[in-house]
């Protein structure tokens, strides 16, 4: 499911739940409120549910949807019929605007936000791993009702979204059960240029570039060549270099949480390695 749809389908939602009671249809003519006239506060739940997951609602979503109503003081609500989403959504009412829920929400899921908000209009929507450094699991869709109270949707990851995460097929050449890391996770410590036909060049600031060729252990710098530990491949468009292979960069590899460090001069980023 593409955000875009995603957004549009959550605007349309907060629409319904406005007309359910969430939010009071704004007349022709815009009139104060009386006391007769019911608020959002007085028509939502009166005590906020332990657990916002339904009985369908999937392992990753159920945590994600707790998550979320605790860190919003989210009520559970009945998700509008007009809102395409599964069976497995939960639909959360919170009385905090928009501006304040979104940092609120990030922040309780730490590491496993995927991404930053992405918003289109008044609607946002959040990606979320099913695990620290996982692939994609669930998504958190966000619309204002009234400037003080938002909706939440919380629906588990659809395939189609979750295969961005999944990793290529195995080439030809590759070492099961090793580390590897396509040219462009290292963007930031190591330069990679194609040079076609297989050559690539390595580039890291203060090191001689390396050249090597996928499919073969021997690389090329000044100098001389020397031999890396494992063999470098090639999916046909980028360069799948072994983890083991980063020291001939001069560069050091360390464990964290997420997956490993890789630190090259004073540079340094956190990647998630490929083991085919």
């Amino acid at each position: 499911m593409r955000l875009s749809t995603l957004n549009s389908q959550l605007a349309l939602g907060a629409l319904l739940c406005a007309s359910a009671g969430f939010a009071q249809t704004a007349p022709t003519t815009p009139a104060p409120a009386t006391p007769a006239q019911a608020t959002p506060a007085q028509t939502a739940p009166a005590a906020r549910p332990t657990n916002p997951a339904s009985g369908a609602t999937n392992r990753v979503a159920s945590a994600v949807a707790v998550t979320v109503s605790k860190a919003v003081s989210g009520q559970i609500v009945g998700c509008p019929a007009g809102l395409k989403v599964s069976a497995q959504a939960v639909c959360l009412y919170s009385k905090q605007a928009a501006a304040t829920v979104r940092p609120a929400v990030r922040g309780a899921l730490g590491t496993l936000v995927l991404g930053d908000w992405k918003t289109s209009g008044q609607a946002s929507s959040l990606l979320v791993r099913a695990s620290a450094g996982g692939p994609l699991g669930a998504y958190v869709l966000l619309s204002p009702v009234t400037a003080q109270e938002t909706l939440l949707v919380v629906d588990a990851a659809a395939p189609s979204a979750a295969a961005s995460s999944a990793k290529p097929a195995a080439p030809a050449g590759v070492v099961k059960g090793q580390p590897y890391l396509l040219g462009r996770d290292l963007t930031g410590v190591v330069n990679v240029v194609s040079l076609g036909a297989g050559k690539f060049r390595l580039n890291v600031a203060g090191e001689t570039a390396l050249t090597v060729t996928a499919g073969q252990k021997t690389a090329q710098r000044a100098g001389g060549n020397i031999e890396l530990p494992l063999t470098p491949a090639t999916d046909g468009k980028n360069l799948i270099f072994p983890v083991a292979g980063l020291r001939a960069l001069g560069c050091t590899v360390s464990d964290n949480a997420g997956g490993l460090t890789i630190a090259c001069g004073p540079d340094s980023i956190g990647v998630k390695p490929i083991v085919f």
